[in-house]
């Protein structure tokens, strides 16, 4: 029999302004920590040295994260020329270096090469898997790291500021999977003066965005008192560009055991992922044909006492 996990049944979201020097990982625990929570998660990756909207999910709201990992985001990122780096970051070592400087006419006219449905390889070290394995982990124990290039959706990508000619800066809305440091890369690269991502922030993603995002110290400051309660946010907060389907009690408690049920007419009769509510909390995700709701995800938390 498993053991059960240690924590409280909380769920939610709790949206992090990160500081660089930490992983996502380490946050991600670190709130769970804070709130004494079962389990955690967070929605898209932040390398390290990244700043900025770090979305963690606490208990069955972890069950939502594709809803916002699988949303456009926006990052501005300062790029310096000069010089092309093993990690496409400070971190790496300088494997190129050039003397040519472009100047901000052909950084323009180079963006515009970078917008729409791009091919991309992502860094060698990188959360990409290769066979199994990690490419970072590959990386590291100096293995020859072949990635294959994969299809990324960038929808805006516009040179912002110019603060010397080693330095420039961008801002980039980009769907799931889009590597900053691999942009920074090929940027470099097709203007023949190399280039690596000098920082890095994430302003929103999806629906939740930095404004409302707190800093880890905010919080530490208020573990074990009931006032860190205000900074979670309702689980159904990630799902707000999914159609909400309200149901009866009836209806919810054939739904809360996995059941399909048909639910009559609604706005939309066939939809491949809608979440079902009851007195507005969350019960279930699933598929609407025809008017009969199949669950494919039911919320623990939501269940209803028969």
């Amino acid at each position: 029999m498993a053991r059960k996990k240690s924590g409280l049944d909380i769920s939610g979201w709790v949206l992090i302004d990160k500081e660089p020097g930490v992983t996502s990982n380490a946050v991600s625990n670190k709130v769970r920590w804070l709130f004494n929570a079962r389990k955690a998660g967070h929605a898209g990756t932040l390398d390290p040295d990244a700043t900025g909207l770090l979305a963690v999910a606490l208990g069955e709201a972890t069950k939502t994260i594709p809803y916002v990992t699988d949303t456009l985001k926006e990052y501005s990122f300062i790029v310096k020329f000069g010089e092309e780096t093993s990690t496409d970051d400070t971190e790496g070592d300088v494997l190129k270096t050039s003397q040519l400087r472009p100047t901000n006419e052909e950084i323009s006219a180079t963006l515009k090469n970078f917008i729409g449905e791009v091919e991309q390889v992502p860094p060698k070290f990188s959360a990409v898997k290769i066979n199994g394995n990690r490419a970072y982990k590959l990386a590291r124990d100096k293995a020859d790291v072949i990635i294959a290039p994969k299809l990324v959706q960038i929808d805006t990508l516009e040179l912002t500021s110019r603060t010397d000619i080693n330095y420039a800066s961008f801002k980039m809305v980009c769907g799931k999977g889009g590597y900053v440091r691999a942009i920074a890369r090929d940027i470099g690269r097709v203007l023949g003066c190399y280039g690596h991502t000098q920082s890095l922030r994430r302003h929103w993603s999806g629906i939740f965005d930095i404004k409302d995002a707190s800093k880890l110290g905010e919080l530490e400051a208020l573990k074990g008192s009931t006032k860190i309660n205000d900074f979670l946010i309702p689980t159904e907060s990630s799902l707000a560009n999914i159609d909400e389907i309200p149901v009866t009690l009836s209806v919810a408690k054939k739904i809360q055991h996995g059941n399909s049920c048909y639910i009559g007419k609604t706005t939309n009769p066939n939809v491949e992922v809608a979440w079902v509510s009851y007195q507005k909390n969350v019960l279930a995700l699933g598929e609407c044909v025809e008017g009969e709701f199949f669950p494919f995800r039911v919320f623990v938390n939501s269940l209803i006492v028969d």
